[in-house]
């Protein structure tokens, strides 16, 4: 698990003002530590393409904010990310909840790796959607960091880094559950 108050700091550190998303199950602990935090604004959205276009309007009024979603949600905001975010090249970093990693890499299967027919795509014993996570951000143009433990926090620092540098979208890719203090 992840220690959600080190992730919490590390957006204090980037000068985070606003988390957008959709509150799902592995983020709870990170979404709990948000909630009454007076330094960073906690909104939550309907669906996942909102918080995408959201985060963009709050960039041009001056804002940083970060969107917070489960992998299944940015398959669905696909295209608020590119025709918002990407399309006004919104420095814009992407906490993504990988549902389905634990159970991916437990099968010994990797993304890159893998040939994605429907064989593979319709295994009871996995959930898709981890599968594709990468391989879609790949042909959307959008590059990403994975962070599966706390040592792989300073990621997050260098997605920020990058999201500026190139002046778009980088996610993070968080293969566990956030844990609380």
């Amino acid at each position: 698990m992840i220690q959600a108050a080190l992730v919490l700091d590390e957006l204090r550190r980037q000068g985070v003002t606003d988390v957008l998303g959709v509150p799902d199950n592995a983020a709870k602990a990170l979404l709990d530590l948000l909630a009454p935090d007076r330094s960073i604004r906690l909104i939550t959205v309907t669906r996942e393409g909102e918080a995408f276009a959201v985060a963009s309007g709050l960039w041009v009024g001056g804002r940083v904010p970060v969107v917070l979603v489960q992998n299944t949600g940015l398959l669905e905001a696909g295209d608020a990310l590119r025709g918002t975010a990407m399309r006004m090249r919104v420095p814009l970093v992407c906490l993504v909840t990988v549902r389905g990693w634990a159970r991916m890499q437990a099968h010994g299967l990797r993304p890159a790796a893998e040939a994605l027919d429907a064989e593979l795509l319709s295994r009871a014993d996995l959930d898709s959607v981890a599968l594709l996570t990468e391989p879609t951000l790949r042909a959307w143009g959008v590059p990403w960091e994975v962070v599966s433990a706390d040592s792989d926090l300073p990621r997050v620092a260098a997605a920020f880094r990058r999201a500026q540098e190139e002046e778009r979208p980088v996610a993070v890719l968080i293969t566990t559950d956030t844990a609380a203090p």
